[in-house]
Formats: C-alpha cells, sequence, structure tokens
C-alpha cells in the first residue's frame, strides 16, 4: 500500500535530532514559556519575515485568539464582518463565530480555489471589518489584490496560513502579508509538531502583546489578569522539535515540488482535472488536490491498486450540522468542489517509483 501520508517516515529521518532536543527539554526542568519557545519564535518569525510570532496551543487558536485580541485593542466589535471564502475548513469559520463575529461566505477563484478578490469586493458591506484569505492546499492567496482592497476599504487581513509554511509571492512569504496570520503545526502538515500546535506572526508589537497575554489567562505579569484569557501556550518540547524541523522545511518543499512537477506533466487523464498554479506563485504542495466527476469510483479504483488518497474536505462548513442556520444558503462553486476533489499521495519521503505507479495506475482509469 502506498499511504497517503507516512508521519512515521517523515520523522524517522530526524529522530535522533528530535530524542536529543527532546531529553534536553526533559533535563532542562523547564516545560512552558522557556527558551525553547522564545527560541522557535525568533526562528520562525525570522523565516517569515515578521517582527514577532508567538506560540499557541494549536492553529484554531491562532485565528480565534488573533480575532479576539482585535476586539480588546478595540479594533472589532460583536457583529462586525470577516468575508472568508466558502470552501475552507470549518476552523477558519469556528474562529469567526467564537467571537460572536459574523462570518460573509464567498465563492473562490475558479482555478485555484483561493479567495477571489473580485467576490471579496462585491461582499464588502459597511459592517465589513476583516479579510481571511485560507492559502489552500499549499498555494498562497493573491496577497497583493486582497491588500490594495483592505487599504482602500481601511480592512484588517487576517492570513489563515495552516496550509501555506514557506509559500511566497515573488519571494514575499505567506504570514508575513497581512495585519496579522495564523499557522498550524498539526503533524500532518509541511512544518509538523508531533503534537498540536499554533502560532501567529505579525509586525503589530501590541496585538503580538495582546496575543500572548490572552494564551496566558489574560495575563503579561504573573498573577495580573488584565484580560479574560485562555490558556493556549505551546510547550517546550513541541517548541523544540519544530526548531529541528523547520531547518529541513525547505529541502522537504523542493521534494514535494519535484513530486508535484512530476504529476502535473505526466497525468493525463482526461477524466481527471489537474490543479492550476498561480504563475507568480511558490507553491509549497501540502496537498495535490485533483478534482473529478468519478470521486467515489476513482479513489475505490486507487484503493484497490494500493494507493490510498483522502478528500480535503467532502462536506462544505455551510452543510455542517454545526451551523444548520446556514443549510438554505447555496454556494454552487463550492459544493460542487467538495463533491469533486480528491487528494493524491505526496510526501518529502514519497519513493519516486511510488510517484511513477500512482501516475501510470491513474493514467490507465477509465
Amino acid at each position: 500500500m502506498i499511504p497517503f501520508l507516512n508521519l512515521q517516515e517523515i520523522n524517522a529521518q530526524y529522530q535522533e535530532e528530535l530524542k536529543a532536543v527532546c531529553s534536553r527539554v526533559i533535563d532542562s526542568g523547564w516545560y512552558l514559556n522557556g527558551n525553547e519557545l522564545n527560541t522557535f519564535e525568533k526562528e520562525f518569525s525570522a523565516y517569515c519575515a515578521t517582527d514577532y510570532c508567538i506560540g499557541v496551543a494549536n492553529g484554531l487558536d491562532a485565528l480565534t485568539l488573533t480575532l479576539r485580541a482585535w476586539k480588546e485593542l478595540g479594533k472589532l466589535k460583536d457583529g462586525d464582518e470577516v468575508i472568508v471564502q466558502a470552501n475552507t475548513y470549518i476552523a477558519s469559520i469556528l474562529a469567526i463565530t467564537e467571537n460572536n463575529l459574523t462570518p460573509v461566505l464567498v465563492e473562490p477563484n475558479d482555478t485555484t480555489f483561493n479567495l477571489c478578490p473580485n467576490t471579496v469586493k462585491k461582499a464588502i458591506t459597511p459592517k465589513t471589518r476583516v479579510i481571511l484569505p485560507v492559502h489552500l492546499y499549499g498555494q498562497i492567496s493573491p496577497m497583493p489584490e486582497l491588500m490594495g482592497i483592505a487599504l482602500e476599504n481601511d480592512l484588517l487581513v487576517l492570513e489563515d496560513c495552516a496550509q501555506a509554511h514557506g509559500a511566497a509571492i515573488n519571494g514575499k512569504k505567506a504570514g508575513s502579508w497581512g495585519h496579522a496570520a495564523a499557522f498550524s503545526f498539526y503533524p500532518g502538515k509541511n512544518l509538523g509538531a508531533l503534537g498540536d500546535a499554533g502560532a501567529v506572526t505579525t509586525n503589530d508589537e501590541e496585538l503580538a502583546k495582546t496575543i500572548r497575554a490572552l494564551g496566558n489567562y489574560g495575563s503579561a505579569k504573573r498573577y495580573e489578569h488584565k484580560l479574560k484569557g485562555v490558556n493556549s501556550r505551546m510547550d517546550e518540547i513541541q517548541a523544540a522539535m519544530l526548531s529541528v524541523k523547520l531547518k529541513h522545511l525547505d529541502d522537504e518543499i523542493k521534494v514535494r515540488q519535484t513530486v508535484a512537477q512530476k504529476y502535473l506533466t505526466e497525468i493525463n487523464n482526461p477524466l481527471i482535472e489537474l490543479p492550476v498554479v498561480d504563475e507568480i506563485n511558490s507553491h509549497v504542495w501540502h496537498l495535490f488536490v485533483i478534482k473529478t466527476d468519478q470521486r467515489k469510483k476513482l479513489a475505490s479504483y486507487l484503493l484497490d491498486n494500493g494507493i490510498e488518497t483522502l478528500i480535503h474536505y467532502p462536506t462544505a462548513p455551510h452543510k455542517q450540522g454545526a451551523y444548520k442556520e446556514w443549510s438554505n444558503k447555496v454556494f454552487s462553486k463550492s459544493e460542487k468542489l467538495h463533491e469533486q476533489v480528491l487528494s493524491l499521495p505526496i510526501s518529502p519521503v514519497l519513493d519516486y517509483k511510488d510517484v511513477d505507479r500512482i501516475i501510470l495506475i491513474i493514467n490507465n482509469y477509465k
């Protein structure tokens, strides 16, 4: 069986380094808010070319705490609108509603499935305060255009970078375009921890301080709680392991790009629609997502031939039970995508012989 993603093999490449830093943390006796977190935050902010990085417990918290911090700073209030593409993962929506803000769902770009500047412009109302572009599958959104719209309309921009570590436009990385950006280090991400972890990047010092305090029970100084905070901190072991893996991220991205290029140039089955790469973008291929009107049949065929696939994502957020109040809304383009998309195996440890086999099996599909 060719697995969709072999995390054990990915992490085995660095197991001696990972074990060494875990031992270092264990021996230190300091497990939260210590040198390892401080080091990783500096390294990751430098990687993204931002002034600040704040480690949090997970990617959802990174989104949620940023929006909440803007409320604490008086930049947002209950009921304000946040524009986001309708085909995103539900976490992007949960962060908005958790803060008593109003998600305004819009249809994505026809080819990249990222946020479309034209639909954003049409969705802006007097209550719009935030644009939330989700860099799906590893391809960064059209940030120059989106930032221009934000500037023209005095809007905040929060990048959802959960799938786009290292993606860039003209060398400017995801996480450095918006007023803030949220990252997930879930184990399956291109930069994955060995557990849950997340981070916010920003150039706004006041925002960074507020997010850090909110994630530490609302406290910037021990036993002083000026905000009603939560407990959302990246622990020392995860930070230490992420520092190890960050050193190898760009090399792993190159492998992903090589695999993706083979797929793009050698898969030629007319029943399958391949991803479209925007020329200005540096795609890091967190996922290689094809479209087909025969998804169930194709996925079964591939599994029968020893190839595991996944669906990202089978059900649109507005069709989930959590948002049953939206069940009558229609986003036909997004709904069609959720019915068609299928993710092929792609990873930095995927053997090129397996890639060739996947291509052969797909091209033989009828």
